[in-house]
């Protein structure tokens, strides 16, 4: 379901095994529904239910099952979720509604123990409360991955203005190239006519005439050899030079790249493995301790169930001595874990340590979180350095090689250049030996006519290269456009990744400010004038280095009776105050996050310390933001709330 928004559907939980439910099914209407009774009726054993369909894997087996099972259906859709007890740990499985619980165990389902909830009641870092979904490694991985791409277009459009500057001076060549072919065309033809009226004067036999032109065409033709022979050593040579500088510029490159070895990135792959096997290990203890403590809850309130039945049962018979008894200040329990008498007071005690345990197990998952985030950063650049460092290397082997193959051609074209010199003096003997002084006006003619044709020949060569050039060049820049296009959206997408974090920082401020002022209006406490977070940068050091770090400090403004305002610590807040406060905070998480688009349903329990009054209208306004409210109330206040809510008695 990808989104929730204004679901109309009647909701159906069937529940199997949960808590402390061995079967039920109950119907949700679109918004709120009360689930009210007193302590375990199974009120809360049905919201870790609902909880389980919906993604969340804090729910509870019953402590005499060893599988349950729940099902929720809206309209046409099903949600189906299995808990099976494996050596000591309960296991989901099945297809929830929201495939990560993230979002929903800390926004969306405010059970008790809920981590927005007990955030602010103990002060704790806010800003990682709310920034915790939001993957900051991936958001600075996909920027690392756009810059390269960036510039890497930054050299294409770079390349692309130095073959546009170079354009004009390639269409003058091929226009100068043009005239100077034109030019000894002319002198070509010029030297034809010549050759043509020498021809009508000189009194020559055929064989004579025909020796001579197959000398002359032999000693062109070795000449044109030699020419081309001359024109590729050159070019050779000027490619060598400039592989050369390309070589020097890659050594230049690999000596300035900082050091990175194969090794260390190993390393830190073992070292990340290790920490994430131990954030595994953390968040295992998270869950079976939050299974402790709700177990130990559930236990207590069956435990509470059973007095109140007892001391309906002593009313009626008058047997005060036992109601004296069940109702003392030193109540006394059979432990469940040993079988001995031990005082509730002492369970509640070391259910209270768990819970502080349970706190120092999320602070170390925290810890771990930014370990593992600095480490990947780390391995992240080692690899960057080492494959930059394989390519410079591995462009070095090439342009060696290539260095080495054009100075071996080059050797090997100075050798036929020899041969060629050697043939042309040879060949230049034989024409001599064939002249005579009446053919002397007339084999310089042929000779100068031969190297005419040859200079056409390497004009037109060159005009052809000239205009391949200009046409490759024109190609290239055809795609300016579409590069500077892919450009700016590069741009607007770093743009976007860069602010997303502060803006999701700004709208959870925003949102939390607005939404707390506006309740506070609606809850009327009369000396607290205003709660609001601030979002502040103070410079801490990691390391070795300054880094800044991003807070949101919660203030509380009170005044006095005389009307003057005072500024007091969230400490001093009275625990319906905390409460109404971290209720808030997790409804602007709720919001910013935009839970609502893939969660439907907000859950709320543990309410006892907020006023009657004040529950209605909590109620209220969290009912216009979600489309199912599931609450559960204490019967006295559940009547507060409006006649035309659902009410669930039966569970």
């Amino acid at each position: 379901m990808n989104s929730t928004s204004g679901l109309t559907n009647t909701a159906r939980l069937s529940v199997e095994n949960v808590g402390g439910i061995d079967e039920t099914e109950l119907a949700l209407g679109p918004g709120v529904n009360v689930l009210t009774g007193r302590n375990a009726t199974n009120r809360t054993s049905t919201l870790q239910a609902l909880m389980a369909a919906l993604g969340s894997d804090r729910a509870n087996l019953k402590a005499d099952a060893e599988r349950g099972h729940v099902e929720l259906t809206i309209g046409d859709d099903t949600y189906t979720r299995t808990l099976t007890r494996t050596d000591g740990d309960v296991v989901a499985t099945g297809e929830p509604l929201a495939d990560d619980s993230v979002l929903g165990d800390l926004y969306a389902f405010l059970l008790e123990d809920n981590e927005s909830r007990r955030a602010v009641a103990r002060g704790d870092d806010l800003r990682e409360i709310i920034m915790r979904p939001v993957d900051t490694d991936e958001i600075q991985a996909e920027i690392d991955r756009l810059e390269r791409e960036k510039r890497e277009l930054a050299d294409d459009l770079e390349e692309l203005s130095d073959l546009e500057r170079r354009l004009p001076k390639l269409v003058e060549e091929e226009t100068q190239l043009e005239r100077e072919l034109e030019e000894t065309r002319e002198e070509l033809e010029a030297k034809k006519a010549e050759i043509d009226a020498s021809d009508a004067d000189v009194d020559e036999t055929r064989e004579e005439k025909d020796a001579l032109e197959s000398k002359l065409e032999e000693l062109q033709e070795v000449r044109s050899s030699l020419e081309d022979a001359r024109y590729d050593i050159e070019t050779d040579r000027e490619s060598i030079e400039r592989l050369r500088e390309e070589l020097d510029e890659y050594r230049e490159q690999k000596e300035r790249l900082p050091d990175a070895s194969a090794e260390r990135v190993d390393e830190l792959d073992s070292e990340i493995d290790r920490l994430r096997r131990r954030k595994q290990d953390v968040e295992s203890d998270i869950t079976q301790l939050q299974s402790i403590i709700q177990f130990n809850r559930d236990m207590l309130e069956d435990y509470d169930s059973d007095v109140l039945g007892t001391l309906g049962d002593a009313d009626a018979s008058g047997d005060d001595a036992l109601t004296d008894q069940l109702l003392g200040d030193r109540q006394e329990v059979t432990c469940w874990t040993c079988g001995s008498a031990v005082e509730r007071d002492q369970i509640e005690s070391t259910t209270e340590q768990i819970r502080e345990f349970q706190s120092t197990k999320r602070d170390e998952r925290r810890e771990l979180d930014t370990r593992i985030s600095e480490l990947v950063s780390e391995r992240d650049e080692l690899e960057d350095r080492l494959q930059t460092r394989e390519q410079l290397e591995r462009r070095i082997a090439e342009t060696e090689s290539e260095i080495a193959d054009r100075e071996e051609r080059v050797e090997e074209l100075r050798i036929e250049r020899e041969g060629l010199e050697s043939q042309l003096a040879t060949l230049n003997d034989e024409v001599e030996s064939l002249r005579s002084e009446d053919y002397d006006e007339i084999l310089d003619l042929h000779r100068e006519a031969n190297q005419l044709e040859f200079e056409c020949d390497r004009l037109r060569d060159e005009i052809s290269e000239v205009r391949e050039e200009i046409a490759r060049i024109e190609g290239r820049l055809d795609e300016r456009e579409s590069l500077e296009a892919e450009r700016d959206e590069i741009d607007a997408d770093l743009e976007e990744l860069r602010t997303r974090v502060s803006r999701i920082e700004g709208e959870a401020i925003e949102a939390f400010n607005r939404h707390m002022e506006e309740l506070l209006d609606v809850l009327h406490y009369s000396n607290l004038d205003r709660i609001w977070l601030e979002r502040t940068e103070t410079e801490v050091r990691e390391g070795r280095r300054k880094v800044s770090k991003t807070t949101f400090d919660l203030h509380v403004v009170r005044s006095t009776e005389s009307g003057t305002a005072y500024e007091d610590t969230i400490d001093h807040l009275s625990e319906s105050e905390r409460e109404v406060t971290g209720l808030v905070f997790a409804l602007a998480g709720f919001l910013v996050h935009d839970v609502h688009e893939r969660m439907p349903f907000m859950l709320l329990d543990s309410l006892e310390a907020i006023d009657s009054e004040r529950i209605a209208s909590l109620v209220e306004y969290f009912e216009s933001y979600v489309d199912y409210v599931v609450v559960a109330l204490l019967p006295e206040d559940a009547d507060a709330l409006a006649d035309e809510y659902e009410r669930i008695t039966d569970i």
